[in-house]
């Protein structure tokens, strides 16, 4: 279906669908273009100027039912969880690449937001010890 009838059907606009397309919270999925018939002395076709109305790549953004089903997904974890699309795009982003996922946890560590992992935490309970017994003695 084209964006403006998932649109309405998800309760959102065809602006917003386009939106979080951008964000990668939904993949770019196009209808291929209909071809023309060839016009004019061998075969050639007149281009299409390149300003306003031009079709670049052709074709209708289309929308199943598994998009439908994300796009709605994502909606309820937005309303659930209070936060918008580009909160929740960045969300994936941080389950997807471990180098963003640690500089993150590093900031929730250090902001207090995260405790520490098990490991650290250890580690920091094993120093501690060191410390005092090196003062005893």
């Amino acid at each position: 279906m084209r964006i403006t009838e998932a649109a309405r059907r998800l309760g959102t606009s065809p602006r917003m669908l386009r939106y979080r397309e951008s964000l990668g919270l939904l993949p770019a999925t196009r209808e291929p273009a209909p071809r023309r018939p060839a016009s004019g002395p061998g075969g050639d076709r007149p281009q299409a100027a390149s300003g306003r109305g031009a079709r670049r790549g052709g074709g209708h953004r289309q929308f199943g039912e598994a998009e439908l089903r994300a796009v709605a997904l994502a909606l309820d974890l937005e309303k659930r969880y209070d936060i918008g699309p580009a909160e929740l795009a960045f969300g994936l982003r941080v389950l997807a690449e471990p180098e963003v996922q640690a500089r993150v946890r590093e900031l929730g560590e250090r902001i207090g937001r995260l405790s520490a992992p098990p490991a650290r935490a250890l580690d920091f309970e094993k120093e501690k010890a060191l410390r005092l017994l090196q003062r005893r003695r």
